[in-house]
């Protein structure tokens, strides 16, 4: 019985320990990446037919069970995204032990090339959210951080994404029915002057994430599928629709340049070719959307970290043009 007791005392401990907020730091770097703890449990995903703004790739509404994970409080911003770009820390990335839930060097992770225009769009970089970059680009970045920390990264599912904006409401947004109340909570069409926002600067929803609604329009791992809600019974448990193919992925959030209704917690958006089509780049980049400047992503990291196999699966890109 004392044995029995001190293994439970033990997983209580642990589990107690790892379900606290926390902040991931890169060696060399000030900046810090504050990351939200987000406990799992059952939601209904999608919206009714009665929502205003509803689309119909939001039906039929369904049970999703959703496990626990970490969330970005933030959207990942430029701090963070121009040293994947120009790898210029790699070399301070964090010794692995036993422990470390990722075991990968960061020199066999894939660099993003250089853009050929400035990314930001003089829209701002310091605190600012990274625009602009492919699912592609968000996935590596992902590994990259994983890579440097000895943390597991990855991008949300859309289950997780809608799951953590909801913060346990089934309202349109996280705050409610009222989209008067935006102004308080997000950035978008009406009230960005035209560009995005330093990221933190609106209010968070009940769970401690901001600009879930608004400022730029995030990217989930999902391939965009329209009529995938048709296919799901209630309860399935941390869906994710896998895909080998570039377009189109799901994007979620809604940004600074959205009216109200994209913005809304149930709302999917499809990426497109068409983000690329002032690419001077022949053939077009794999790295940068130069044409979705309204784009970013934040990251998630699950409280049960996957085997090194399945690490390699959310990690994984076929890249088809």
């Amino acid at each position: 019985m004392k044995i029995l007791a001190s293994i439970v005392l033990l997983a209580t401990a642990f589990l107690s320990n790892a379900q606290q907020n926390y902040t991931e730091k890169i060696q060399g770097l000030s900046q810090l990446m504050p990351m939200q703890f987000i406990s799992g449990g059952s939601f209904k995903m999608g919206s009714p037919k009665t929502e205003p703004g509803h689309f119909g790739d939001e039906s039929p509404q369904h049970e999703v069970v959703v496990s626990d994970f970490w969330m970005g409080q933030y959207e990942v911003t430029w701090d963070f995204y121009n040293l994947f770009v120009s790898r210029e820390l790699d070399a301070n990335q964090n010794s692995k032990t036993s422990d470390s839930e990722v075991q990968i060097d960061v020199d066999a992770v894939s660099g993003a090339t250089t853009p050929y225009v400035e990314m930001s769009f003089g829209m701002g970089v310091d605190n600012f959210p990274a625009i602009c970059m492919t699912q592609l680009a968000a996935v590596k970045f992902c590994e990259w951080l994983s890579a440097m920390t000895g943390h597991f990264y990855r991008l949300p599912t859309e289950a997780e994404w809608e799951y953590a904006c909801r913060a346990g409401t089934e309202t349109a947004y996280h705050f409610g029915e009222d989209p008067s109340l935006l102004d308080e909570y997000a950035w978008y069409a009406e009230n960005s002057n035209d560009k995005y926002q330093e990221v933190g600067t609106k209010k968070p929803n009940a769970w401690g994430l901001h600009d879930m609604h608004g400022n730029v329009a995030e990217w989930t791992l999902d391939q965009y599928v329209p009529t995938e809600y048709s296919s799901r019974k209630d309860g399935v448990k941390d869906p994710w629709v896998e895909g080998d193919k570039v377009y189109p992925k799901a994007v979620r959030g809604g940004s600074w340049m959205d009216s109200p209704s994209r913005l809304r917690s149930a709302a999917r958006r499809p990426s497109t070719k068409q983000w690329k089509k002032r690419d001077p780049q022949i053939p077009k980049s794999k790295w940068w959307h130069t044409d979705a400047p309204f784009v970013g992503f934040r990251v998630v990291r699950p409280l049960i970290t996957p085997s090194e196999e399945e690490q390699k699966k959310y990690w994984k890109y076929e890249s088809i043009q």
